[in-house]
């Protein structure tokens, strides 16, 4: 397992999830290939990769996007990765990537080993409807299924790093995906501290959300279920700075305490 480092910010602002892009059409329903969807501009959520005819799953977060600008970037299912990429027709050329080196979970560890070494080449695309598809010169494949950006408001935000002074870091072991939070049409916010539930008033203005005091229920959890917990409750009181990207939200505080969601898979 990789080091835990923690990572700057501006890194992970070079390499984490584009602004909302080009959102792709939808398909003409007898599932022809569609050579008018482009593959830039587009997020594309990672479903699979298949290796030497043995096909593994993508954990949640697992994502790519190709800018009109020459790049690939996204997230390997823990890491955040960016590389320089050439469109010409239906090939992908990838050229070896930089990534953020975060500790992850043995599985997830292995899975962006997997699909690191797939996403790089020569590839060849095939689009049909909203599914892509990426095949290495050794037959060995990438499927993906497009994205359209996750709204403010309504969207459970999965936490999956934490900020502070302006790097951030994984979250304590065992506690992924075990906080998050949803904010209401009403001005409410709840969710999940990692340990205790709790439920609040949350005014958004502008860039800023305002949290009101925050009620949570007391459990009493191991510690790094409680260490997250006192860590989450540093960022979401008064007023705090967000930042919507896509399918990624932060959050930051006036004491540079702040967190790091995605929008959870339905």
């Amino acid at each position: 397992m990789r080091n835990q480092l923690s990572i700057p910010v501006t890194v992970l602002a070079l390499l984490a999830l584009a602004a909302c892009g080009t959102e792709p059409g939808s398909g003409s329903g007898d599932g022809s290939v569609r050579t008018d969807l482009p593959l830039t501009g587009v997020q594309w959520s990672v479903d699979s990769v298949t290796v030497g005819g043995k096909k593994t799953a993508a954990p949640a977060g697992a994502q790519v996007e190709i800018t009109d600008k020459g790049r690939a970037q996204g997230n390997y299912g823990c890491n955040h990765f960016g590389a320089d990429v050439k469109v010409e027709g239906d090939t992908v050329t990838v050229s070896p990537a930089e990534m953020t080196e975060m500790a992850c979970a043995k599985d997830i560890q292995g899975f962006e080993d997997t699909l690191r070494a797939a996403f790089s080449g020569k590839l060849k695309a095939k689009i049909t409807d909203e599914k892509l598809n990426l095949t290495t010169e050794k037959g060995d494949s990438i499927a993906l299924t497009s994205e359209r950006p996750a709204p403010l408001v309504g969207t459970t935000w999965s936490v999956n790093s934490l900020l502070s002074a302006g790097t951030a870091s994984s979250l304590p072991a065992g506690t992924d995906k075990k906080a998050y939070l949803t904010f209401g049409k009403d001005g409410s916010v709840q969710g999940s501290l990692g340990c205790n539930t709790f439920h609040s008033t949350a005014k958004i203005s502008g860039a800023s959300i305002t949290f009101g005091r925050l009620a949570t229920t007391r459990k009493m959890c191991p510690g790094p279920e409680m260490n997250l917990e006192r860590e989450l409750l540093k960022v979401l009181h008064g007023t705090v700075t967000y930042q919507l990207q896509h399918r990624g939200l932060s959050l930051t505080a006036p004491n540079g305490k702040g967190l790091a969601a995605s929008a959870a898979q339905k």
